[in-house]
């Protein structure tokens, strides 16, 4: 089964949520590299998502 991709905003308020347990030390020592792994992944993706938004403006005015 295909994994459903993720909208922006969702992604970003997942990864808020994720800073937020750290900062509220509700993740576990054995929870932690999985939760700052998930979290790089969504913000990779937040920022794949900006960079193709990005080139599809500058297109669209340079043209």
């Amino acid at each position: 089964m295909a994994k459903k991709e993720i909208g922006y905003e969702e992604a970003m308020t997942r990864v808020e949520e994720i800073l937020s347990r750290i900062q509220r030390e509700e993740v576990t020592v054995d929870e932690l590299a999985a939760e700052v792994g998930r979290a790089t992944e969504l913000i990779a993706a937040c920022k794949a998502r900006l960079l193709k938004a990005e080139a599809e403006v500058n297109k669209m005015l340079g043209e």
